[in-house]
C-alpha cells in the first residue's frame, strides 16, 4: 500500500537518525506534549472567551488565572514525573518485547492491539479509579484532579503525582502484555490522550463522538463525574459506558438524563 510505503519511508529516517531509546523515551514525550496540548487548548480558549456556550456542558467557567494554574502545574508535572518515567521504564518494556525496527506491523496487528488496550485499560481504570473515590484516597490522592469541578480538557491529565503512576499503570499494561511495536504504542498514546482530553472539555458538541460511537462516554458522561460529589459520583471509566452500567455506578447519571430529556419533552409542547 501507498500510505503504508509513505509511513515506512518517514519510519525508516527516525530509525536512522534516533537510536531506540531516544525515540521511546524523549520523542514519545515530545509527541505526547504536543498532542496533548494542542487537542486541550482550544477548550480553554473556548471557555476563557465565551465561545460555543451553546455547546458548553454546565454554565460556570474557570477563570483565566485558574486556568493558567492548571497548566503551569502540568508542565511541572510532566517534566518531573512523566518524562523520568519514560526513561526509567524504557528497559521494561525492551524486556516486554517493544521494538521499532521495520517493517512496520500490518494494521490489521495495529487495530487489534490498540482496540484490546482500550478495552483492558477502561476495565483496569475502572476498579482503579474507583478505588480512588474511597474516603481516604480521594482525601490525599484524587481530590486534586477534582480541584476543578468544570473541566476543560487540559485538566484530563491534572492530578497529584501518585495518581499519575497508579492510573498510569492501566494505560501501559496492556501494551506491556503484548510488547507492542513502539509506532503501534504510538497510536495508542495520541489516541488515549485524544480521548481524555474530549472527556473533560467540557464541551458536548453535535459531532462529538459519543454521539456517533456505542457505548463511548465522552463528555458529557464524564462532565457528570466531576461536577457531583464523590461519593455520589459514579461513572468512573475512562472510555466506555458500560462498566459502570453493568455494576450500577451510572445510575445517578441515567436519572439526571431521564429528568432532562422529560424537561425537553415538555418544552415541545
Amino acid at each position: 500500500m501507498a500510505s503504508l510505503n509513505v509511513v515506512e519511508s518517514a519510519w525508516q529516517y527516525l530509525i536512522t537518525n534516533f537510536s531506540e531509546f531516544q525515540l521511546a523515551t524523549i520523542l514519545t514525550f515530545i509527541l505526547h506534549e504536543s498532542v496533548f496540548f494542542l487537542s486541550g487548548f482550544p477548550s480553554l480558549f473556548f471557555e476563557r472567551y465565551g465561545l460555543f456556550t451553546k455547546y458548553k456542558i454546565q454554565k460556570k467557567s474557570n477563570t483565566a488565572e485558574y486556568q493558567d494554574r492548571c497548566v503551569l502545574r502540568l508542565i511541572i508535572y510532566h517534566l518531573c514525573v512523566n518524562l523520568p518515567v519514560m526513561i526509567i521504564s524504557y528497559p521494561t518494556f525492551k524486556f516486554m518485547g517493544l521494538r521499532s525496527s521495520l517493517p512496520l506491523p500490518p494494521w490489521s496487528v495495529i487495530v487489534t492491539q490498540v482496540l484490546f488496550y482500550f478495552i483492558l485499560e477502561d476495565f483496569v481504570f475502572y476498579w482503579g479509579h474507583r478505588a480512588l473515590h474511597t474516603k481516604w484516597l480521594y482525601k490525599h490522592i484524587h481530590s486534586v484532579h477534582h480541584e476543578y469541578a468544570t473541566p476543560f480538557g487540559l485538566t484530563s491529565e491534572y492530578a497529584h503525582p501518585a495518581e499519575i503512576l497508579f492510573l498510569g499503570f492501566a494505560t501501559i499494561v496492556g501494551p506491556a502484555l503484548t510488547g507492542p511495536h513502539l509506532f503501534t504504542l504510538w497510536i495508542w498514546m495520541v489516541l488515549r490522550v485524544l480521548e481524555t482530553v474530549e472527556a473533560h472539555s467540557g464541551y458536548h458538541f453535535p459531532w462529538s463522538p459519543s454521539n456517533f460511537l456505542p457505548l463511548y462516554g465522552g463528555s458529557d458522561f464524564h462532565d457528570y463525574h466531576h461536577r457531583v460529589l464523590y461519593t455520589k459520583s459514579g461513572n468512573y471509566s475512562s472510555t466506555f459506558t458500560y462498566m459502570d452500567w453493568i455494576f450500577g455506578t451510572d445510575k445517578g447519571y441515567r436519572k439526571m438524563k431521564a429528568v432532562e430529556s422529560g424537561e425537553n419533552e415538555e418544552k415541545k409542547l
